[in-house]
């Protein structure tokens, strides 16, 4: 039953070795996007990543694509609001999302962001999943939600991937996966799986990579 959201399995040795070889291609920026009109052609399929300030999307990013500074973390909050895309190979846009859950940044630059991802979100129709980024040590939390209601409403697919899962003792691992279970059953656009990741440690990176070559 979807509501049970089990831990993804291992993935099958062709799909580990397509994703071995799509990310071992190149892979660039491309743009920074403000607005609608500024987006790239929808000429293949993309993968995004979001989550709240801090929780390693960049670092996450740049483990998966084995490039220390692709994706660039920024020291304070909210500072970029610009939907990142990185072209990986002649294939596929990897597509890097503001932070959200930030204090610091002004309401209007907030809503501004809000009016361009709810766009983005609903008029992109390469977009086959939402890689939605959520702290192993804490769990989803009520700004995690927010966003997952968008993307119910928006009917895209998001699949929660735990960061930091090396941080956590096992007790407390757990109690952050429990909950994030128990917060994903209120959402029909969740994927039946949960990801734990380590940038540090480099778990969850090869299944992350093969999920990703799998898509259609």
């Amino acid at each position: 039953m979807q509501a049970n959201f089990p831990l993804s399995p291992p993935a099958e040795p062709e799909a580990m070795a397509a994703g071995k070889r799509l990310f071992a291609g190149e892979c660039d920026f491309l743009k920074g996007v403000v607005a609608m009109d500024g987006l790239p052609p929808a000429d293949r399929l993309e993968v995004c990543f979001a989550g709240r300030s801090n929780v390693g999307k960049s670092s996450l990013i740049n483990a998966l694509t084995g490039r220390k500074a692709l994706a660039r973390a920024s020291n304070t909050p909210g500072r970029t609001q610009e939907i990142n895309f990185f072209s990986l190979g002649l294939t596929h846009y990897l597509v890097d999302l503001p932070g959200y859950g930030y204090a610091k940044a002004p309401v209007p630059v907030v809503e501004k962001w809000q009016r361009l991802l709810k766009a983005y979100l609903a008029g992109r129709s390469t977009l086959r999943r939402v890689f939605l980024l959520i702290d192993a040590r804490h769990g989803a939390k009520a700004v995690d939600e927010e966003i997952m209601s968008l993307l119910d409403r928006s009917a895209v697919t998001f699949q929660v991937v735990l960061t930091k899962c090396d941080k956590p003792g096992a007790a407390d691992r757990e109690s952050a996966i429990d909950l994030t279970r128990k917060v994903l059953a209120k959402h029909p656009a969740a994927y039946p799986e949960i990801l734990l990741t380590s940038a540090i440690k480099g778990e969850g990176l090869e299944m992350l990579r093969a999920i990703i070559a799998s898509m259609e």
